[in-house]
């Protein structure tokens, strides 16, 4: 009667879910314009190694245009880059010694600028002044043959990297190319609000809509624990309706980017970055067919950013190398261009899926008061599903559980209200995959399989009975973690790694004590006489080659799970002919192994411990939805791909061990009638 109930309260709960999968589904198709970002501080760098920088700067812009590149990232000034942009020229006390020829103090240590031109030293003059001022350093004028300068009483080292305002012409310049403008600011320089306030109005004017933070602190950033600058930031931020984009796969979350999101609305897009280093694989002295691999993969990396992690920016970089073999100066840009532009390029296929090249705009979120009944009923069908496992084991103390678990979960709702969905999350991701393949298990052993009809059709039930008793799990996380954090991946879905074990070890221990009717004592004897067994050295390399199938089959979940060449081409073939990529694991191990062990259950009872490696593609279903930044649609693909190129291999693999053992057994009597002859 209260398994009956418990499961009541499942399908309750799981009805109150489905529209909240309705409701992120309609934020994920809200946005769809995809921005290409370039750094311009890379280009001027890039520049700096060309006989006519300023040319070279002019040709690029007009390529990035043509290629798609509608965009560029324009960090806070320093003087350094400054010199790059040729606006100025800098020069240490020794360096403007030899210059002008005229002796200075041994004791001075100082830098020495000069302006390029009027235009220069106008904008950018002031600027420098006021920054030093600030930093209590004294400037005077200088000149030298009547070309106007400051000097600046810090040594140059640390002159060139004292932060700015983003350098005005510069801004100008870009604008008047018809280029958007995404500003990268830091935490380098102290917080002051009226000064950040005509900052942000200023660069509004010029078109700002975006905002980078640059570093691992947000501007506004301190030690106090109220965060009252950072909240100011944030306020400003909306002010003049500027968001920020979330650069995705960083080592560590940037502090402070949070709250500023908060405080926008959750104005937010996510962006990923092809790196410098990313770059100089396109500058490698490769032959016509690698390279060509190489500008191909690009694309299908940006592609497959944008489709399957809600990527809404890319940011390029890039730097010019030095090529021995060639003798020259290289750089990625015409690489980087044809990656994007090319016969089968990232822009046109991005198109193709139904996206636009604009500027980057915002999911369209906000938080609907269903969510709060929904809430109620996904508590009391979660903690019915978790309580629902923990009942093969321990059936007496079901009811127990479930009031313990209600009052559980509700403090920890008012302790942490992120922590409670995310602890619900990770028990219904765990308990759903357990209880589809122990249910599988219980058919067998109830005899079912065994008075099937067709051992196929027996199979093929099962495996999709399983698979539908897995998705509650999967309806269960995305009603609990749907929120625009875990969207953006500012929050992330915790304990990846105990879905991946904990599922195998609960079926494990299900299949080898609990399976058969025993009381407890006979358990207990049971496990006594597997400690007591004699271990011998094939048990020992049993046991550590199982460990190294356990520490591999860990190190490949997750984002930093690595991948053998040909795995990656693999996946890169997949993907292109498929579209959506199925899960490896899934379609060529755990489902047609669980399906040829179901099937082989109807006349070996003992080949139910094949249902075990099942377990792993049930809970990579559950797991392939766990990943919140994916849309829920190329996630729903995955798993049909999975079951349906599972089956296929899974009835393969049925015929063959049916020749097999036909031939077999055909050969066996042939052998026996010529022994009997």
């Amino acid at each position: 009667m209260l398994r009956k109930l418990l499961w009541w309260f499942v399908i309750v709960g799981l009805l109150a879910s489905l529209p909240l999968a309705f409701f992120r589904q309609e934020t994920e198709t809200s946005s769809n314009q995809v921005e290409f970002v370039f750094d311009y501080r890379d280009l001027l760098e890039m520049s700096d190694v060309r006989p006519n920088p300023q040319g070279f700067v002019l040709q690029q812009l007009q390529a990035m245009k043509q290629a798609g590149i509608g965009s560029l990232a324009v960090y806070e000034s320093t003087l350094s880059e400054l010199r790059l942009s040729r606006r100025i020229e800098v020069f240490s006390s020794r360096e403007a010694t030899s210059l002008t020829q005229k002796p200075i103090s041994p004791n001075e240590n100082f830098t020495y600028i000069l302006f390029t031109d009027p235009s220069s030293e106008a904008k950018i003059k002031p600027m420098i002044e006021n920054t030093f001022a600030k930093l209590n350093v004294k400037t005077s004028p200088w000149d030298f043959k009547n070309q106007p300068g400051l000097i600046i009483e810090m040594n140059m080292e640390e002159a060139n990297l004292k932060p700015m305002d983003p350098d005005p012409i510069t801004l100008e310049l870009l604008k008047d190319h018809g280029f958007r403008i995404v500003v990268r600011l830091g935490n380098k320089r102290e917080f002051v609000t009226n000064e950040m306030d005509a900052l942000l109005a200023n660069l509004y004017k010029m078109g700002v809509r975006r905002l980078l933070i640059d570093g691992d602190y947000a501007p506004g950033f301190s030690d106090d624990p109220k965060q009252v600058q950072l909240h100011k930031m944030g306020i400003l931020l909306a002010k003049y309706d500027m968001g920020l984009a979330n650069i995705e796969m960083l080592k560590q979350p940037q502090k402070g980017f949070g709250v500023l999101a908060e405080e926008t609305g959750y104005n937010v897009v996510r962006l990923h970055s092809f790196t410098e280093k990313d770059g100089e694989k396109l500058t490698e002295s490769l032959v016509k067919e690698d390279r060509e691999a190489r500008i191909q993969q690009t694309a299908d990396r940006i592609v497959l950013a944008v489709k399957d992690r809600n990527i809404r920016m890319i940011f390029l970089n890039g730097r010019a190398v030095k090529n021995l073999e060639k003798g020259a100066i290289i750089t990625p840009l015409d690489a980087i261009y044809e990656s994007l532009n090319g016969p089968d390029g990232a822009i046109k296929r991005i198109e193709e899926a139904g996206f636009t090249v604009a500027p980057a705009q915002k999911f369209d979120y906000s938080y609907n008061s269903y969510q709060n009944i929904a809430r109620f009923f996904m508590l009391l069908g979660s903690i019915s599903l978790i309580v629902l496992l923990l009942g093969y084991f321990i059936p007496e103390a079901s009811l127990l559980l479930f009031v313990l678990g209600l009052i559980g979960a509700s403090g920890l709702y008012f302790l942490s209200p992120s922590l409670y969905a995310q602890a619900l999350a990770l028990g219904t991701s765990i308990a759903a995959p357990s209880i589809a393949v122990i249910e599988a298990i219980r058919s067998v052993q109830a005899g079912r399989a065994a008075r099937a009809k067709s051992a196929v059709l027996y199979a093929i039930v099962q495996l999709v009975k399983t698979t539908l008793i897995s998705l509650i799990g999967v309806v269960y996380v995305v009603g609990l973690l749907n929120h625009i954090s875990y969207f953006l991946v500012m929050q992330q879905f915790r304990g990846v790694s105990l879905l991946h074990l904990l599922p195998i070890a609960i079926v494990g221990l299900y299949l080898l004590f609990f399976r058969e009717k025993l009381n407890y004592q006979q358990r207990g004897e049971q496990v006594k006489k597997l400690l007591k067994a004699n271990i011998s050295v094939l048990w020992v390399v049993v046991a550590a080659a199982g460990a190294a199938v356990i520490f591999y089959y860990l190190s490949r979940t997750g984002n930093e799970g690595q991948a053998s060449p040909f795995e990656r081409y693999f996946r890169s073939f997949l993907e292109n002919t498929l579209g959506v990529r199925p899960r490896t694991k899934e379609f060529l191990l755990s489902h047609p192994l669980f399906l040829f062990g179901a099937y082989l259950t109807v006349k070996y009872r003992n080949a139910v411990y094949l249902l075990l490696i099942g377990v792993i593609g049930q809970l990579s279903i559950v797991d392939t939805f766990a990943h919140l930044h994916t849309p829920l649609h190329i996630s729903g693909i995955r798993v049909v791909y999975g079951i349906v190129f599972g089956l296929i291999i899974g009835l393969l693999l049925i015929a063959a061990w049916e020749i097999v053992t036909r031939s077999w057994k055909a050969w066996a009597a042939k052998r026996r009638a010529a022994v009997k002859g």
